[in-house]
């Protein structure tokens, strides 16, 4: 297995090499070009009920799956948005729970489905009821819109972050969604925050420095809309 990611910060791009018989999988529409011995396909993984509980959590219906059949050769895969791609090791010690938008490719011998939030855990995080719940063994290429910034904390260690800010943390993480401010949801929506995530370490937070659904108001705000930009 080898790769390198391009261009990182800004616009990267992952160059995956495949040996003759390996796969890769990635979100629908991520290859940006391939050697002419890949073959792509498309499919569920888990069948159409899997398939359908991707597109609660926000994502495709169908991964892409990218195969070297007739030998040795090249994908280029990508994101939309502009932003950092990370790579992240998984040994199966442990999973990921990744906010839609956040997955983007991975190994064989990695798992993509969905975890249900509970109820008032989807009702308020701004992102359903959904999340992704990544697991295995092999590397996750995680996408995000801005930088990626990683918050290690302690054992015991708490850190509130915005929901919209999030892209991915480890599974055995303690978290909670709660109000902004302490002084009441007045406060809260008059800070511009409203909600956040509180997280408990021990574990990792990754982050995007910058908020998809800002972006957009900023641009409705401007007298953009979505199918002007588009």
């Amino acid at each position: 297995m080898k790769y390198e990611i391009l261009y990182e910060r800004a616009f990267p791009i992952v160059k995956y090499q495949l040996s003759r018989g390996e796969r890769i999988k990635a979100e629908s529409d991520a290859m940006i070009g391939m050697s002419n011995t890949i073959d792509i396909t498309g499919g569920t993984e888990g069948g159409i009920v899997r398939g359908l509980t991707r597109m609660l959590a926000g994502e495709s219906f169908f991964f892409q799956y990218l195969t070297a059949v007739r030998g040795d050769g090249e994908v280029l895969f990508g994101h939309p948005l502009p932003g950092d791609i990370i790579d992240v090791e998984l040994d199966g010690s442990y999973g990921l729970r990744v906010q839609k938008d956040g997955f983007l490719a991975s190994t064989e011998g990695v798992e993509v489905s969905t975890k249900a939030q509970n109820l008032v855990r989807g009702m308020f995080s701004g992102e359903g009821f959904f999340i992704l719940n990544v697991s295995g063994r092999g590397t996750v290429f995680l996408s995000s819109y801005g930088s990626i910034h990683a918050i290690n904390l302690e054992p015991g260690e708490e850190y509130i972050v915005d929901n919209g800010h999030l892209v991915a943390w480890a599974d055995y993480m303690q978290y909670n969604i709660e109000k902004a401010s302490n002084n009441g949801w007045l406060r809260s929506i008059a800070s511009g925050e409203c909600l956040v995530c509180r997280f408990r370490g021990p574990g990792v937070v990754l982050i995007q420095t910058r908020n998809p659904k800002g972006f957009d108001g900023w641009l409705c705000k401007m007298g953009f809309t979505k199918a002007s930009h588009n």
